[in-house]
């Protein structure tokens, strides 16, 4: 972690952990090798070639590990992430489609993704240059955008269709009226700076209460859309561990 506040910008190490993580299990499935029992074998004296794991390995599928992350348990909290720890564990989706792969993770996490419907758009001045591929995408899906006025001046510049909406202290009808009376499937909201952290909370509080699948990141914006591409075109497939990797 960088400290920002130092001029001379050192990096400092807040902890090492020389222990195995929650990524180990996911990955020993994605693979279909005991990864755990593999190091445990490295660690005896063994070599690689003792054991066998010498050559690289190549799936012929995706796999895609998400987070649990326990908000709908407590009314009134931020889907904001941060660095500290929120998830309660971890899901994994499988498939030949990156799409398919995300959009199992996340129903898998309870969180899901709409096919069609309202996508609300509002995002910092950095993350911009990012919205003529994802609206346009959006619009080719078959969505509708409204966006806040910062972001739909934007979007209009592009001659890019969208509607634009109220923030909460603008008046009424705001965005939150439109996500609390069901006028909205999709969230895309990637605030910057301490106060624009605090005008969107609301936000996605409503978000949350109203289980709107939310995007706060523009990485996170473009693997939903590739999602909703792939559940336009292809039906979710369910397959055992032992059919993948042909136990």
């Amino acid at each position: 972690m960088t400290n920002t506040n130092n001029k001379e910008n050192e990096l400092f190490i807040l902890e090492a952990n020389p222990r195995a993580s929650r990524t180990v299990p996911f990955v020993s499935k994605a693979i279909g090798k005991p990864v755990a029992k593999l190091a445990t074998q490295l660690m005896q004296g063994f070599t690689l070639e003792d054991i066998n794991f010498t050559q690289e390995f190549y799936p012929k599928y995706q796999a895609v590990k998400e987070a649990v992350l326990p908000f709908k348990r407590f009314p009134g909290s931020d889907t904001l992430l941060g660095p500290e720890m929120k998830s309660t564990g971890e899901v994994m989706g499988l498939a030949k489609d990156f799409g398919i792969a995300y959009a199992k993770s996340e129903l898998a996490a309870g969180n899901g993704v709409p096919s069609e419907g309202v996508a609300f758009l509002s995002t910092n001045d950095l993350d911009k240059k990012y919205l003529n591929e994802i609206a346009k995408d959006l619009l080719i899906l078959g969505f509708k955008l409204i966006a806040t006025k910062g972001t739909a001046s934007y979007l209009v510049d592009l001659g890019i269709q969208v509607e634009e909406v109220l923030k909460v202290h603008e008046g009424r009808p705001n965005i939150e009226d439109l996500i609390r009376s069901g006028l909205v499937q999709l969230i895309i909201n990637t605030p910057i700076g301490s106060q624009a952290l605090h005008d969107d909370a609301y936000l996605r509080r409503a978000a949350l209460e109203y289980n709107i699948p939310t995007f706060t990141t523009i990485p996170g914006a473009k693997a939903a859309i590739k999602a909703i591409k792939a559940l336009q075109s292809n039906k979710i497939n369910t397959y055992s561990l032992q059919e993948i990797h042909n136990y």
